[in-house]
């Protein structure tokens, strides 16, 4: 497949929300944040824009993140820790046996989806977040045990989000079909699959790479409160 210009992805929150995901958009001018009911996350195009914008909005949510350069923050606010998230992306479909079936999930399943990523990664799924994108599942004895689905979407990019399987069920190689399903289907809407993983995770890397993944560069996540 052709590249994309790829710099959006260096500001892929704001970029995000100024494209394809404009309606969940709050708008504070050159700083954008999601309404935090859908995700936590902002991002700018001017620094000194997000000493006002970061203020406004911790009226919304007591604690969310700018992704991208460090941000510029009142008084009021602090930061309470930066993740170091490599960001990685991929060319071409993953040719991966799919052993398991794959339910494409609905509303029905939302507090399944959010009590199985909150379970393992607390915090940064919320009530609305599977909004943003399609999910994906597998189930097993009618239980949810593995999710991988999108979250931020520009014209040509989509991040693959949420890729995570319930602790008793790891090993099984669900999350390498997940991915292998959701990053295909990314490729049949033309856009470029992309994601971000914390830099210490080395586990998840060493699958993200063997899946064809590439680390593009390195993208912080501030977390403030």
């Amino acid at each position: 497949m052709e590249k994309q210009s790829e710099t959006k992805l260096d500001n892929p929150i704001w970029n995000a929300l100024a494209e394809t995901h404009s309606a969940f958009a709050i708008d504070y001018g050159n700083t954008k944040f999601y309404n935090p009911d859908y995700c936590p996350f902002g991002g700018f195009s001017e620094l000194e824009s997000t000493f006002d914008a970061t203020r406004q909005y911790a009226s919304l949510t007591e604690s969310f993140f700018i992704v991208g350069e460090k941000p510029s923050l009142p008084d009021s606010l602090k930061i309470e820790k930066e993740l170091v998230c490599l960001q990685m992306i991929v060319y071409n479909k993953i040719e991966q046996p799919i052993n398991n079936e794959i339910v494409k999930l609905t509303q029905k399943h939302n507090d399944d989806l959010v009590h199985l990523v909150n379970l393992v990664q607390p915090g940064y799924f919320k009530n609305k977040t599977a909004s943003l994108g399609n999910y994906y599942g597998i189930f097993k004895d009618n239980q949810l045990i593995a999710v991988t689905g999108e979250r931020m979407k520009m014209n040509d990019f989509t991040e693959v989000s949420a890729i995570i399987t319930h602790p008793d069920h790891t090993g099984k190689g669900y999350a390498k079909q997940l991915i292998a399903h959701c990053v295909n289907t990314i490729f049949e809407q033309n856009k470029i699959p992309f994601l971000h993983v914390v830099e210490s995770n080395v586990g998840a890397i060493a699958l993200y790479e063997k899946l064809g993944f590439i680390t593009r560069r390195e993208m912080s996540f501030w977390n403030i409160k």
